[in-house]
């Protein structure tokens, strides 16, 4: 898919290397104890590649103005648990404390500075590398480092100083959780097993909707089978009255690009007429109960939470099939347990069927894991926001970032060929 540098094809041992991690964590908003460390357990391939670097780590936690706000040393804290060894931390991020610091490492230590998005610039700067390689941040660290390692593909979306301002002042590399997710994202998106399925719910249904123009306009997919707000958006679209309360729901969600996605969800209908699947029947809310109706008893004044039991054993039998099928959003409301039937008989066909399956992050990768099914699937992603701007066919600027260094740096830091 693209064409970055790798850990495998550098020699770092006793460098100084900058590595941008996302180890964005929820806390305990009282304690701020960890309530999940996934993020921290997935950069520790990269540390062990680097285990005779100097590792200086770049990260973030939340941003300004939320609660979960923090420093991170309770990160350095918990990933040196995790590690077994301790993990060096500085409250700066590139003053004179922060350049100390990285200065007075040894090969093999780990240094962490503090969350960079206390740095105003981080949140501030806009414009392409050469505008973000003027931030202080990278102005100063490009002096003191060898190398800069982007292991943050959920933040690989983003656009910011700490993910791209480093392409032109430093050799940029893949990291192994981002050179994972390119691989096995790849594999889906260039190269799938056919037939290739998308099946695409949730609320962001204006993320979908450029999702779905994508993948049958480029021929990556076969079917597009709808679920969610995407379906509801869909059968309001083909003539099907869903309700005044559904297509309410529709447009404050999309605000904004309401009329942009109706239009490419019109013209996808009129020249994918036979590709695009939806529901045969949904599942409405009505006195705190789950109902299952067909559409020709549409509308009924009730909000739609779920597809209805038709159409989950049509798209079971359709996935079980399949030979590539990508997941993005939930089928319906699954928080609720009476309408979290379609989410759950859609992972578990994924799950028992033969096909490769990605899975987008966000919710889709938490209900996998809470399932238990991560083993089962071809790949869940990490990345929200980046796995759907992927899908969509955007570029994401901190993939961009790694392709432009590679063009440039390629060979002044590759290993000869036969020490690879």
């Amino acid at each position: 898919m693209a064409s970055v540098l790798n850990l495998d094809e550098v020699d770092l041992e006793g460098r100084t290397v900058l590595v941008r991690v996302d180890i964005n964590s929820p806390l305990d908003p009282i304690s701020n104890v960890f309530l999940d460390d996934t993020r921290i357990k997935r950069i520790i391939p990269t540390l062990n590649k680097l285990s005779k670097s100097k590792v200086v780590l770049l990260a973030h936690q939340s941003r300004p103005g939320k609660k979960d706000f923090t420093s991170t040393l309770g990160h350095s804290r918990e990933l040196g648990r995790l590690l077994g060894r301790t993990v060096k931390w500085v409250d700066d991020i590139y003053g004179k404390r922060a350049i100390t610091a990285i200065e007075s490492l040894e090969d093999g230590e780990i240094l962490m500075l503090n969350n960079v998005r206390m740095d105003e610039e981080e949140n501030t700067i806009k414009g392409d590398f050469t505008s973000m390689a003027n931030a202080q941040m990278v102005q100063n660290l490009s002096m003191i480092a060898d190398a800069f390692v982007n292991d943050a593909f959920a933040c690989a979306h983003r656009s910011s100083p700490s993910i791209v301002g480093f392409t032109n002042t430093l050799p940029c590399i893949a990291g192994e959780l981002m050179n994972y997710e390119l691989s096995k994202l790849g594999k889906a998106l260039d190269e799938p097993s056919r037939p290739c399925i998308a099946v695409l719910g949730g609320v962001k249904v204006d993320d979908s909707v450029t999702v779905a123009d994508n993948m049958l306009r480029k021929g990556i997919c076969d079917h597009v089978w709808v679920t969610g707000g995407v379906a509801n958006l869909f059968l309001f679209i083909s003539g099907v009255d869903i309700g005044e309360v559904n297509v309410d729901f529709l447009q404050k969600e999309t605000g904004k690009s309401w009329d942009n996605t109706v239009m490419t969800a019109k013209k996808l209908l009129i020249d994918f007429p036979e590709c695009i699947i939806m529901p045969s029947d949904v599942a409405l809310h009505i006195e705190d109960n789950r109902v299952d109706e067909p559409l020709k008893n549409l509308p009924l004044n009730a909000p739609i939470f779920d597809i209805g039991i038709t159409s989950i054993q049509s798209l079971s039998k359709g996935i079980k099939s399949a030979g590539t099928i990508i997941l993005n959003g939930p089928a319906g409301v699954f928080e609720m347990s009476d309408f979290a039937l379609g989410t759950i008989e859609i992972l578990n066909a994924c799950a028992e069927g033969n096909g490769y399956a990605v899975m987008g992050g966000g919710h889709t990768a938490t209900l996998v894991s809470q399932r238990g099914l991560s083993d089962k699937m071809g790949h869940v992603s990490t990345g929200g926001g980046a796995c759907l701007d992927l899908l969509a066919g955007r570029i994401l600027p901190g993939v961009a970032s790694l392709e432009e260094s590679a063009k440039q740096f390629r060979f002044s830091i590759t290993k000869p060929l036969d020490h690879q």
